[in-house]
């Protein structure tokens, strides 16, 4: 049986009975399109429960049935006189006559079945991240929550799932080549900053799920989204440390990378690009009299062109130097194209080489072009540009490290009283 929606009007007779007498009935939505009602009669009678189901697609498209009396005056006896929870219980049974009339599936649904949904649904949309989400989805949420119904789940039980998630190890990649090492398994959480990366996983993953289970919902597969609704993410997770690279060290981890890795490290930190764009940038890509690089497939699925300094100009122009238009700017040492992850091993082995600890992701290559950026005082909208990044994100992140940022925007945005102000302290204003 479906989880009982709860109302505080209409849960305890004490709670009805402060109602005011009306014709039509206090509503609670049971589902879209289903709802169970109490009419609250005058003259100190007991009221009465109502069922409501709408569907446009359906003729008539509204109907009524009387379910009872409520147990205002009377002990329930599940029959004629019934409580809030067995009102609840009569309509559900009637919607889903209505349901099977109507030639709907009304078979219980698991978490599996309405995931397997969403993601086809995903892709039918056109969703860029399908890879990433059956990942997610096959390795955190089927496990342990594919083969309850939906119907069943309840908020206690998805908060055990969040908190267990948030508290395991993280999942180690495994590698698919014959030759590959057993890797030991990675240590849980302890310190503060993993800790925080841990539950805003957590907290990607559940926003996941509940995408999937509000599809089952919104197609009316189930008849409540109460239990996900009320769990709530993690709190203040979502501000991570960010690393980057002082001048000193991006000079020496260039130094200490293979020739060809060498070219891919300085394409990162010379335009913020981001691994896979870098990888598949082509020479038609490449316009060196306006220095940029086009990037026609971003994370978000809009292009970009991204500006190139002198040094970014002259390490192009030197990368695509005799290169037929549609072929790759950045290669490995054999020709080849750079795959997803093979940037791990050679940048960990530049960042041993260059004494860099703690050592960078490739990501970080990224953050350390827009917060050089931000150090020198680059507006924010000009780095999200340039990154191809919201300007809210931009600000997030590297706005704590633009030494005139906050300064600057309140300044210029806190509109005058009008008082009088003294020469020495506006000029020292200015100039701070």
């Amino acid at each position: 049986m479906p989880r009982k929606a709860r109302d505080e009007r209409l849960d305890s007779r004490t709670a009805r009975l402060k109602l005011t007498p009306r014709r039509e009935p206090y509503w609670r939505t049971i589902q879209q399109g289903r709802l169970v009602g109490y009419r609250r009669l005058a003259g100190g009678k007991a009221g009465t429960w109502i069922a409501q189901f709408y569907q446009r697609e359906m003729t008539p498209s509204r109907q009524f049935l009387s379910l009872g009396t409520a147990d205002d005056m009377l002990e329930a006896d599940g029959f004629v006189t019934l409580t809030f929870n067995q009102a609840q219980e009569k309509a559900a049974k009637w919607f889903g006559e209505l349901m099977r009339a109507d030639g709907r599936k009304a078979e219980p649904l698991t978490v599996k079945e309405a995931v397997e949904h969403y993601l086809a649904d995903y892709t039918g949309r056109g969703g860029k991240a399908l890879k990433d989400l059956e990942t997610a989805f096959n390795a955190h949420v089927l496990p342990t929550l594919g083969d309850k119904q939906v119907a069943r789940l309840t908020a206690p039980m998805i908060r055990t799932w969040l908190r267990d998630l948030a508290s395991a190890a993280p999942r180690l990649r495994v590698s698919n080549k014959p030759d590959a090492q057993p890797r030991k398994a990675a240590p849980k959480a302890s310190t503060p900053d993993a800790m925080r990366a841990r539950r805003a996983s957590a907290n990607r993953v559940l926003t996941n799920l509940k995408a999937a289970l509000n599809l089952a919902f919104r197609e009316q597969r189930v008849p409540s989204d109460d239990a996900w609704r009320r769990v709530e993410p993690f709190q203040n997770v979502g501000q991570p440390r960010i690393r980057y690279l002082s001048d000193d060290e991006a000079v020496r981890l260039i130094d200490a990378s293979s020739p060809a890795f060498r070219d891919l490290v300085q394409a990162a930190l010379l335009t913020g690009c981001r691994y896979g764009e870098l990888a598949a940038a082509k020479a038609i890509d490449l316009n060196l009299d306006a220095g940029s690089l086009r990037i026609p497939v971003a994370k978000g699925g809009k292009p970009r062109s991204v500006v190139l300094t002198a040094e970014a100009v002259q390490l192009f122009n030197r990368l695509s130097a005799g290169k037929p238009a549609g072929a790759l700017l950045l290669v490995r040492g054999d020709g080849s194209a750079w795959g997803k992850s093979y940037s791990q091993r050679p940048l960990a082995e530049a960042c041993k080489a260059a004494r860099i600890c703690p050592g960078i992701t490739f990501h970080g290559l990224r953050h350390t072009h827009a917060s050089r950026l931000a150090m020198a005082g680059t507006p924010m909208s000009v780095i999200a540009a340039q990154l191809g990044n919201s300007e809210a994100v931009c600000a997030k992140h590297y706005a704590h490290l633009s030494p005139s940022y906050v300064s600057d925007t309140i300044r210029a945005n806190f509109k005058p009283y009008g008082l009088e102000v003294e020469p020495d302290t506006e000029a020292a204003v200015r100039e701070a």
